[in-house]
């Protein structure tokens, strides 16, 4: 199948009374077997599955509307629509259902009756369906037909007959003609029942009816009688609005007819039905659901329109470019361009894939590097707007047009940076564009839609783009605020560019890896960041916090240490105790920073607070998170002194080993020292540590090989008594290179012995190690004070 007139979008009304797309492909009419009559196939384009198979029913009511469309209904508010390519395929399968339903092919509806229903088979049977009879079109019969048009709105068929009346007696026209005549001799009573009367006919939902109200010569007469709503005092001024208000710019001159009509058409009816028409009630929503049909499918038919004018479209874009061009007219350009884009919508997706294409084709990315940087205001939100409809439609268009301009275009000129630069400079109070803009980034580096791309490294060549070309305008301001110990500027504008900036932050953290982490840990983000939660805005603290729990929750032990290093607790703790108790958003989500420590069993930063923040957190009783923080440090120091005891019994083996040799096997046997130094990363004892090799005995080396032999007896013994204690043993700290097994220094080893005795405290051995050096001893005794002691 490839015949173009046959060509159809299938849709179908949804329950929220919009239309959804089938898909594309080919309709005919054929005879199926299985449905006993002739039906409507549509095949699709793509794969030949069967989109639709519709049997012709006898009775089905089939509606024609602006020459390319087919609409009806099939069971109880289940509408579809075919959307021709050519005319001549659409009157081809008109004919064809006409000449199955009995039908002259030139009338627009094959029935009067649309839906039918069992209620409504009921409703034939007890009234037999008597034509609605209208009253003459007078003014003094304006009430009588006022009560008439809302009584038939109660009953589907009757809706129907007083639609078919309308249309076949050209009523409208003449309450329009009545309409003239109530105004010209101020008919205020007259003026108010015509208006209950249009807005009944509206309810009716014809299309028929709407073709002539929205004609150019009727349309203003129908706003007109919309005017006079009983309940207001003053008649409202529509009609003003649109002829003298609302002018229509053409950016670029308009040559064809119909669609200039069409734009106006379709202005004018959105106007009558999102400002002229009340709000509908929830029960008469539906009943304009051919009103918001005739609107989208005026817009697709747009938008086919300018699509097919090559030169309109090219000649836009030019004047668009061109640096000749005034501020005015790009504004109005960028105006019908965003227009434009909004309209294209309503297209179904492969063809608002091609859309996209066509505009990226004449070059609309680097005319919004012009826009965007336009002072005036409406300029630049129209281009963020049409931005925003281009990211979220195909953000790989922008990341590929982005990563061809990185080795032929200045930094400042990328679009990437003028987006990021646009979105700093935003000086709307509410931030509305920047806020616009955080999105569009948001989008650009989000890995998930990059997952699906054609191009598989576009993932690690677009967020090496970022990060190389553009994080550092992005974190200027923050770096900029925050050089001293308190933001150095606390103004409303100024923190809530910042909240938008540690937002779009967090979303890094949380979805790129090696990349923000690179980030954070050279330029000391974090540390920056923290100084934050000394603002006194209560919500930019709050996204201070949430920037270190993101980090926190991916558990990456080069984070905990670079947390632990910079002690960057010590901010959050000084914003804890300044809340001072109080039950607010900043004392749940700081108590939930350390409960997820606790539940997660991060032993470094469990350790580090519970040693640094013990004795100023034991105070805090309202909640048990910090108590039970101690008691899950307490537990992993009970589990280091019970390995410690297992290696002294290893010690005692050794004790059999001539003197020359203790120290040699005392390396083995104090090796848990090294995990301990792992699970709490004491940098003050490595700044005391002597190798290992200095405070040996000198020995000659024929005694070393005089003993080798009862040495490697020894180690035996050693490893086998090992195993049977604990099992087969496996060091943190096996890792290392061989100069860091030995943590502790010579004379410790000779005053301690090489035998452990259970009577023996972790505080006496640490004193015997430190004696004779008085700055060892004092900086030992300032940690142990600040550690909590064990029961």
């Amino acid at each position: 199948m490839t015949d173009t007139r046959r060509r159809v979008k299938l849709y179908a009304l949804n329950a929220d009374r919009q239309w959804d797309d089938r898909g594309t492909g080919h309709v005919s009419s054929c005879y199926v077997e299985r449905l006993k009559g002739t039906s409507l196939l549509v095949r699709a384009e793509s794969d030949g599955t069967l989109l639709l198979e519709s049997k012709i029913q006898p009775d089905t009511a089939y509606q024609k509307q602006q020459d390319t469309l087919i609409v009806w209904s099939e069971g109880d508010n289940f509408d579809l629509a075919l959307s021709f390519q050519e005319k001549a395929g659409c009157d081809e399968i008109w004919e064809k259902i006409c000449q199955v339903q009995g039908k002259d092919p030139s009338v627009e509806i094959t029935q009067d009756i649309v839906e039918e229903s069992e209620d409504e088979r009921f409703d034939e049977m007890s009234d037999s369906v008597q034509p609605v009879e209208l009253p003459a079109c007078e003014m003094g019969r304006l009430e009588d037909i006022s009560e008439l048009v809302n009584s038939c709105l109660v009953s589907p068929n009757r809706k129907d007959k007083l639609a078919a009346a309308l249309e076949t007696q050209h009523y409208i026209k003449k309450l329009l003609n009545l309409f003239h005549m109530c105004e010209d001799v101020e008919n205020v009573e007259g003026l108010h029942h015509l208006y209950e009367i249009f807005k009944s006919i509206f309810l009716l939902n014809k299309n028929t009816l709407f073709d002539t109200m929205f004609a150019d010569d009727t349309i203003f007469d129908v706003v007109g009688c919309l005017e006079y709503d009983p309940s207001l005092p003053q008649p409202k001024k529509h009609r003003e609005y649109l002829r003298e208000l609302a002018k229509f710019r053409e950016a670029i001159p308009i040559k064809n007819k119909d669609l200039l009509a069409k734009i106006h058409q379709t202005y004018r009816v959105q106007y009558i039905q999102e400002i002229v028409l009340p709000t509908p009630t929830v029960f008469e929503d539906n009943l304009l659901s051919t009103l918001s049909s005739f609107i989208f499918f005026n817009k697709v038919e747009i938008v086919k329109l300018i699509e097919e004018d090559e030169k309109f479209l090219t000649d836009l874009f030019k004047m668009l470019m061109d640096e000749k061009t005034g501020d005015t007219k790009r504004r109005d350009l960028v105006l019908f361009l965003k227009e434009f884009c909004n309209f294209s919508q309503n297209l179904q997706p492969q063809d608002k894939d091609a859309f996209y294409k066509t505009l990226v084709s004449l070059r609309i990315l680097p005319a919004l590097e012009i826009t965007l940087s336009i002072d005036d205001q409406k300029t630049k939100t129209a281009s963020i707007d049409i931005l925003t409809y281009i990211v979220e439609f195909s953000p790989s268009v922008v990341r590929d047009y982005t990563l061809q301009q990185a080795n032929n275009t200045e930094e400042e000129q990328m679009l990437l940076n003028i987006v990021i630069e646009q979105m700093l400079r935003d000086q709307d109070p509410e931030l509305g564009g920047a806020v616009q803009l955080m999105g569009v980034l948001r989008i650009l580096l989000d890995p998930e839609s990059m997952l699906a791309s054609v191009n598989k490294s576009e993932k690690a060549d677009f967020l090496n783009f970022f990060y190389k070309h553009s994080i550092q305008t992005l974190i200027a301001p923050l770096l900029e605020n925050t050089s001293g110990e308190k933001p150095l500027k606390e103004d409303y504008h100024t923190v809530q560019l910042l909240g938008l900036v540690l937002e779009l932050l967090s979303f890094c953290v949380e979805h790129h890896t090696y990349h923000i982490k690179t980030c954070i840990l050279n330029k000391d983000l974090l540390r920056r960041i923290l100084v934050l939660m000394r603002s006194t805005h209560t919500f930019l603290v709050l996204g201070a916090l949430r920037f270190m729990r993101k980090i926190i929750a991916l558990k990456d032990e080069y984070y905990n240490r670079y947390i632990i290093k910079g002690n960057l607790f010590a901010p959050v703790i000084d914003a804890f105790l300044r809340n001072n108790g109080r039950y607010n958003l900043l004392d749940s989500a700081i108590l939930e920073l350390f409960e997820f420590i606790k539940l997660e069993d991060i032993k470094s930063l469990c350790s580090h607070v519970v040693e640094n923040y013990g004795k100023i957190l034991e105070d805090v009783e309202y909640v048990q998170t910090f108590k039970a923080l101690k008691t899950r440090y307490e537990q992993h120091q009970d589990k280091l002194k019970e390995r410690e005891r297992v290696s002294g019994s290893v010690a005692v083996t050794e004790a059999v080993v001539p003197s020359l040799l203790r120290t040699r096997y005392r390396r083995e046997a104090r090796q848990p020292d090294e995990e301990e130094e792992m699970w709490f990363n004491d940098d003050d004892e490595l700044e005391d540590e002597a190798p290992l090799d200095s405070a040996q005995p000198h020995t000659h080396t024929h005694t070393h090989h005089a003993l080798d032999a009862i040495g490697k007896i020894v180690e035996k013994k050693v490893c086998s008594s090992t195993e049977s204690a604990n099992g087969p043993r496996v060091l943190l700290g096996a890792a290392k290179p061989p100069h860091t097994d030995a943590q502790v220094s010579a004379p410790r080893l000779l005053n301690k012995g090489l035998v452990d005795y259970d009577g023996d405290s972790d505080e006496e051995e640490e004193g015997g190690a430190s004696s004779g050096n008085p700055s060892s001893s004092s900086s030992t005794e300032e940690r142990d004070a600040k550690r909590p002691r064990l029961a």
